[in-house]
C-alpha cells in the first residue's frame, strides 16, 4: 500500500468527492441518532467476553501478510497522539500503535517467515474456535476471505498447499462445518490501488455452522458417493441462480465442503486422514464431470462444435479431421455448414466467430437450429446491441434457453481451464446478464399478449 497521493478527487461530484463524503457522513450520524443505535469496541478476538450478547456473528479477519494495519496506522498515530493524548489518554498511552498481538504474518516480527505463518495460523484457529463456541446454534457464522492466493511447499512431504486450503483447514479444525462459499464482488475496478496491479476483485464469504457433536467418520468411498449425489443438482441450482461462470467453481465448493465437513473426519484405505486439499481436488473433479455430462442435452451439431472448439477454438484446421469427428458425433461437415456455424473452403474448416454470424438470424424459422448458434448469436447481439435486443432474441429462443445457458457455462469453464481469458469473457458476460435478459424476454412476451 502506497501513500503516493490521495484517492479522493475533491472537485468531482462522485464517490470520494469531499461534498459527497461529508453528506454521507451527516446522513449516517442523523440516522444513528434517531435509530436503535449501536456501539463499537476494540478488543481481542480471542476473548470470549467480546461476544456476550452478540450472537449473530460476521467477521472479516486479517489478510495474512497483505496489509500491516498497525504499521500504516503509525503514520497518523504519532501526530494524533501529540494533539489528542490529553483528551484520550488511554487510547494514546503508547508511543506507537501496539503490534505484539496483531493477527498478521509479518516476517520482521519473527525470526523467519515460517514462524510468522505458525503465529498467524495458531492465533487464527484460536479466534475462529472462540467464534464457534459463542455462535447461536440456529444461525450461521459468516467469514470473509479475501487473501491473495499463494502457495507454500512442504519439502519433506513433497506437498503444495494454498492459503485458501490452509484457511479452510483452520475453520474446520475449530469445530465448524462449511455450508456455503459465496463469491461477492466487493472491490471497485477503478480504485487507484488496483491500477496496473494484481489486486483482488472479489471476496469469498464462508457460511459456517457448528458441526454436530455426534458427527461420524466416513471413508473416501463414502465421500465420493455423497459428492456424486449432492454436487450435480447443486451446480444446476447455482447456474439457475445466475452465478457467473467465473465464480461457479468457487461457489460449488460450498455444497462440496458441506458434504466433507459434516463428517468428523474422512479416512482413506490406509487409514490416513483425508486433507482439505484432497477433498477440494475431488470436488473439482466431480464439478468438471458434471459440466461435461450436461452435453447430453445438446444436439449432435453442438456436440461436434464443442469438441472442435476444445481443440481448435475458432482457428482453422484440416477438413479430414473435421470429417472424422463428424462421424463420431453423428453429423456431417456439410450439415454443420448448413447449420450456419462452420466455414469450409479449400480443404480447411473453422467455426464462425459470433461477429461473423448473420444479423437477420431467427431461431423460429431456422430449419437446423443448434444450441451452439443460440449461444453465439446471443453473445453477438448482447455485445453489439445491448441487453434489450438480446432479451428479445432470448424470447424467440423460448424453451431451449436453459440449455443455451448451460452451454455458456461450459464454454467459459473450458476457456478458463485453457487460460484463454479473452475468449472466456463474452460467455461470462452472457451468463451474468441472463437474469436481466429473462426479465426483458418476459416483459416483451407480456406486451405481445396484451396486444392480442
Amino acid at each position: 500500500m502506497l501513500w503516493g497521493f490521495a484517492e479522493n478527487n475533491v472537485f468531482n461530484r462522485a464517490a470520494g468527492d469531499y461534498r459527497v463524503s461529508l453528506e454521507n457522513l451527516v446522513k449516517t450520524m442523523v440516522g444513528y441518532c434517531h435509530g436503535p443505535g449501536g456501539s463499537a469496541h476494540q478488543a481481542d478476538a480471542n476473548a470470549s467476553s467480546v461476544y456476550r450478547g452478540h450472537r449473530i456473528l460476521s467477521t472479516d479477519p486479517p489478510y495474512y501478510d497483505n496489509i500491516g494495519f498497525s504499521d500504516l496506522s503509525d503514520f497518523f498515530y504519532v501526530w494524533l497522539r501529540r494533539t489528542l493524548s490529553s483528551v484520550f489518554p488511554d487510547l494514546f498511552s503508547t508511543l506507537v500503535t501496539p503490534k505484539h498481538e496483531e493477527l498478521v504474518a509479518t516476517p520482521y516480527r519473527h525470526d523467519d517467515p515460517q514462524q510468522a505463518k505458525v503465529f498467524f495460523l495458531g492465533r487464527m484457529k484460536s479466534a475462529i474456535r472462540v467464534l464457534s463456541e459463542n455462535a447461536h446454534s440456529w444461525l450461521p457464522i459468516t467469514i470473509y476471505y479475501a487473501f491473495k492466493q499463494a502457495e507454500t511447499r512442504d519439502e519433506n512431504q513433497g506437498t503444495v498447499s494454498t492459503g485458501w486450503e490452509t484457511f479452510l483447514d483452520a475453520v474446520i479444525k475449530s469445530g465448524l462445518s462449511i455450508t456455503g462459499t459465496w463469491p461477492l464482488r466487493t472491490e471497485r475496478e477503478a480504485r487507484i490501488l488496483g491500477w496496473g496491479a494484481n489486486t483482488l476483485a472479489s471476496s469469498i464469504v464462508l457460511v459456517c455452522r457448528q458441526r454436530p457433536a455426534d458427527a461420524r467418520p466416513a471413508s473416501w468411498g463414502e465421500l465420493r458417493k455423497a459428492l456424486q449425489s449432492a454436487l450435480p443438482p447443486a451446480v444446476v441450482e447455482l447456474q439457475k441462480a445466475g452465478i457467473a461462470p467465473v465464480d461457479l467453481a468457487q461457489a460449488a465448493i460450498g455444497p462440496g465442503m458441506a458434504v466433507f465437513t459434516r463428517y468428523a473426519g474422512v479416512f482413506d484405505q490406509d487409514g490416513g486422514k483425508v486433507s482439505v486439499g484432497q477433498a477440494l481436488a475431488l470436488i473439482n473433479e466431480i464439478l468438471d464431470r458434471t459440466l461435461v455430462e450436461q452435453e447430453g442435452d445438446f444436439d449432435a451439431d453442438t456436440r461436434w462444435a464443442l469438441a472442435w472448439f476444445t481443440e481448435h477454438h475458432f482457428d482453422e484446421s484440416e477438413y479430414g479431421i473435421a470429417e472424422t469427428l463428424s462421424k463420431a458425433k453423428n453429423t456431417s461437415v456439410e450439415g454443420l455448414v448448413e447449420a450456419g456455424i462452420l466455414a469450409s473452403r479449400g480443404g480447411r474448416v473453422r467455426l464462425l466467430r459470433p461477429e461473423e454470424l448473420p444479423e437477420d438470424w431467427n431461431p423460429i424459422t431456422d430449419r437446423r437450429l443448434t444450441v451452439w448458434e443460440m449461444v453465439h448469436h446471443l453473445v453477438r447481439v448482447l455485445d453489439g446491441e445491448g441487453e434489450a435486443a438480446a432479451g428479445q432474441l432470448l424470447r424467440r429462443i423460448g424453451g431451449r434457453a436453459e440449455t443455451a445457458r448451460a452451454l455458456a457455462h461450459l464454454l467459459y469453464a473450458l476457456c478458463d481451464r485453457q487460460k484463454r481469458s479473452a475468449e472466456a469473457r463474452p460467455y461470462n458476460a452472457l451468463v451474468l446478464s441472463w437474469p436481466e435478459l429473462q426479465k426483458l424476454a418476459r416483459e416483451e412476451s407480456g406486451r405481445r399478449q396484451s396486444l392480442l
